[in-house]
C-alpha cells in the first residue's frame, strides 16, 4: 500500500479546487465594473481599433479580441452585449471597463462603479461562419437565363468568337470613316 505525506491530500484538494474556480470563473464573473471617460473617444486601444463611445464596446484582461461578452447589471436587471477590443481594467477589484454607450445602457452612469455579472454571449448568428468539424453546404437555385439573355457583354462575345465587328462597331468605324473623309477634305482644300 502506497503512503502519502500528511500535506499530499491538502495539495490534491487544493489543486482541483483551483481547476473548479478556472472552469467557473470563465463561464461566469462577478465584480465591478467602470466605463471609459468621454474623453478617450478616439483613442486607440490594444487591439488597435479606435475607442468610439457610442460603441458597444470592452476592456478585459483575458478573452481575446473580438469575444463577445454578456453583461449584467444585478442592481436592476439590464443586460448589454459587448466586444473586447481592449485590455484591462488596470484597477484592483474592477473586472471590465465599458464603453460609455454599454455604461449608459446597464444604468451605471451615476454610480461611476457599479457590480456586474460578465459571461460570454453564446449566441453567435454569424450566418457564413461554420461551426469547427462541421461541413455546411450551400444548396443554391438560380434561375435559368431567359431566350437570348447571356451574362456576357455584347463586346466580349464578339471577341471569344473571333468576330471583329458587332453591328455597333460597324456603325462606329462607318461614322469615324464618314469624319475622316471630310477631314480629308478640309486639308486638301486648305492646301490648295
Amino acid at each position: 500500500m502506497l503512503r502519502l505525506p500528511p500535506f499530499a491530500g491538502c495539495a490534491v484538494l487544493t489543486l482541483l479546487l483551483l481547476i473548479a474556480t478556472a472552469l467557473t470563473s470563465d463561464a461566469q464573473q462577478k465584480g465591478k465594473a467602470s466605463y471609459y471617460s468621454r474623453r478617450a473617444n478616439g483613442a486607440r486601444t490594444s487591439s488597435g481599433v479606435r475607442l468610439n463611445n457610442d460603441s458597444l464596446v470592452c476592456a478585459h484582461r483575458t478573452h481575446p479580441f473580438g469575444t463577445l461578452l454578456n453583461v449584467k447589471n444585478p442592481a436592476n436587471g439590464k443586460e448589454v452585449v459587448v466586444k473586447v477590443i481592449d485590455r484591462g481594467p488596470h484597477m484592483r477589484g474592477r473586472v471590465i471597463d465599458l464603453s460609455y454607450e454599454a455604461a449608459r445602457q446597464l444604468g451605471i452612469l451615476a454610480a461611476g462603479v457599479a457590480l456586474v455579472e460578465v459571461s460570454v454571449h453564446e449566441e453567435l448568428n454569424v450566418p457564413f461562419k461554420a461551426e469547427k468539424g462541421s461541413q455546411t453546404e450551400l444548396d443554391l437555385e438560380l434561375p435559368a437565363p431567359e431566350d437570348g439573355f447571356d451574362l456576357q457583354p455584347e463586346w466580349q462575345r464578339g471577341r471569344e468568337k473571333g468576330i471583329k465587328d458587332t453591328p455597333q462597331h460597324s456603325a462606329d468605324k462607318a461614322e469615324a470613316a464618314k469624319h475622316n473623309t471630310h477631314a480629308k477634305e478640309k486639308t486638301t482644300k486648305k492646301q490648295r
